[in-house]
């Protein structure tokens, strides 16, 4: 892989070229049709953001020690032992975490993939009032997250300011012109690769799948794709105003014929934030490194504070 990053910082200079054909170009011209599909995909992203339990509800990000103990703002206490999480509930405790796999006695065995994260259950303050509505609109969700072997506890409150006072994501105007048909060369095996994250000291274990050559003014840049093969995802950082350090870009799964080499569309209207950009308490992975272009993308959503 070593060789691989070495390339791609290589071909990002201009002084290599890719095995696949061509440069990227432009993919549509100005299509009324086009910008009604972006606008409703923009309308479902907002929905999917106002989710009670999503990335605007996160209020902080606790990292529980082997010492059981209280975290702030959370029933029950919370340790780690061989290499495993447990949380209890705390006698007396006015708010109690509640879900199908949590033991209202004794201790509660949590367990998360590394890189990944589940909610474990929810609870309803000390002295909120279950109004109206859905319970999700009340309720805390926490939720349980591993990153770089480290288990960490993060609340989701639906009454979080950041989601309450939420209006929109400042977006770019579409463009058409940021619609990219670019060269793609996919690895017949996908190759595992360490970067950083939105948190300090912590690491995600990602695959990189292949490569996509991005033209823009004369200079061609090899960007590296990652994720999975069900949805190929574009992280990178560019050089536009007013954006977030690092967006993404989440690619419908093309057509996986044997052929190693082909086309791709990146439409980079649809490049959006992560939920590090929303909050202090995202884990979200950072781009490999020379996943960066050195122009502005004007394109997608811009930083959203």
């Amino acid at each position: 892989m070593t060789e691989t990053l070495q390339t791609a910082t290589t071909r990002a200079t201009g002084t290599a070229t890719s095995t696949a054909t061509g440069p990227a170009t432009n993919a549509a011209a100005p299509d009324a049709a086009a910008a009604r599909d972006h606008a409703a995909w923009r309308a479902a992203r907002e929905r999917d953001l106002r989710e009670p339990h999503g990335p605007l509800s996160q209020v902080a990000l606790h990292w529980p020690t082997a010492v059981p103990r209280r975290l702030p703002g959370i029933p029950g206490e919370w340790w780690v032992a061989d290499r495993t999480l447990f949380t209890r509930p705390v006698p007396g405790d006015r708010a109690v975490l509640a879900g199908d796999q949590v033991e209202p006695v004794g201790p509660t065995l949590v367990g998360v993939d590394e890189g990944r994260s589940r909610i474990v259950g929810t609870f309803l303050p000390e002295g909120r009032v279950r109004g109206e509505g859905a319970d999700d609109e009340h309720e805390v969700a926490v939720e349980v997250v591993l990153r770089t072997g480290r288990y960490a506890v993060r609340p989701l409150d639906p009454q979080a300011a950041t989601r309450t006072g939420f209006d929109h994501v400042p977006t770019f105007d579409y463009d058409p012109a940021w619609v990219l048909d670019v060269p793609v060369t996919w690895y017949e095996d996908p190759e595992p690769v360490t970067v950083g994250a939105a948190q300090p000291r912590l690491v995600h274990h990602v695959a990189v799948l292949g490569e996509v050559d991005v033209a823009h003014e004369g200079a061609v840049v090899t960007l590296a794709l990652t994720g999975s093969r069900t949805e190929p995802t574009l992280l990178f950082s560019d050089e536009a105003d007013g954006v977030a350090p690092w967006r993404i870009l989440r690619i419908p799964a093309p057509d996986w014929a044997p052929a190693t080499s082909g086309t791709l569309r990146l439409d980079l209207n649809r490049a959006v934030n992560l939920p590090y950009a929303f909050t202090d308490f995202g884990t979200c992975p950072a781009p490999l490194a020379g996943n960066h272009l050195p122009f502005a993308v004007t394109a997608g959503e811009r930083a959203p504070r």
